[in-house]
């Protein structure tokens, strides 16, 4: 383990690298609140619910996304004006009781915590909408932790584009080539690899695709996920 010599008081090799974090999936295990919401709005047009071993290959995209694939796993397409009132009221109803089930993965906290103390800045850059970002993360009480919460709604393009990570590690006071992507998915991955900057990927989160097919480092659990950010700083010269 990297960290186990380390003098804690003066080991800040991480200094002025900013660690931008996906959200669902990645820091919270959002699917039960998600699925919650999904299957109620589903259940007011009729159509079936979806199992939560379908759900988690549909997060990631945002609501439109995840109602329009929900419905398409029954063979139902949407028109888009009952689409566009599906997501408005998927959204209030999830607002509405954000943290009802969800929680961070186990580790989490404590991965934050050391990699605060090793000199990181941290950010969020989620394709969820940034008001509910917060939301969640103030119930959570993880909000404080960082500099910058980003959603799409604050950028002219979502991930996978690039721009998303770059405006928030810019936003949250950093060095957009000196950033670490955390994520879950090919969407972190293609944001990381279109930067030119490192991505790490859970193993434990909502993956669209195998992520051994990605090419970035994969952890298994947040307990890892120090040692990971130090390994590809130092492999890609990220850590000054």
């Amino acid at each position: 383990m990297l960290l186990a010599a380390a003098p804690p008081q003066l080991f800040r090799p991480l200094a002025g690298v900013t660690v931008a974090f996906d959200l669902d999936g990645t820091l919270v295990d959002t699917a039960p609140d998600l699925l919650r919401c999904l299957n109620l709005t589903l259940a007011q047009l009729a159509i079936p619910e979806v199992s939560d071993d379908r759900l988690r290959g549909l997060v990631g995209h945002g609501a439109r996304a995840l109602i329009e694939r929900g419905a398409a796993l029954s063979g139902h397409q949407l028109a888009p004006e009952v689409l566009a009132s599906a997501v408005t009221h998927f959204i209030r109803i999830y607002g509405e009781d954000i943290a009802r089930l969800s929680l961070p993965f186990p580790g989490t906290v404590e991965a934050l915590d050391l990699l605060e103390h090793l000199g990181a800045r941290l950010c969020v850059c989620t394709n969820k909408p940034t008001r509910l970002a917060l939301q969640l993360l103030v119930a959570l009480s993880l909000a404080e932790r960082f500099a910058a919460i980003v959603g799409p709604d604050a950028v002219a393009a979502r991930k996978p584009a690039p721009d998303h990570l770059r405006t928030a590690v810019l936003l949250a006071g950093g060095d957009p080539e000196r950033a670490v992507m955390v994520g879950d998915s090919s969407s972190d991955h293609g944001t990381a690899h279109t930067l030119g900057v490192p991505a790490i990927l859970v193993s434990y989160g909502y993956p669209d695709v195998p992520l051994s097919e990605l090419g970035s480092v994969i952890v298994t659990a947040a307990a890892d996920l120090p040692d990971a950010v130090l390994s590809v700083c130092a492999r890609q010269e990220v850590v000054a």
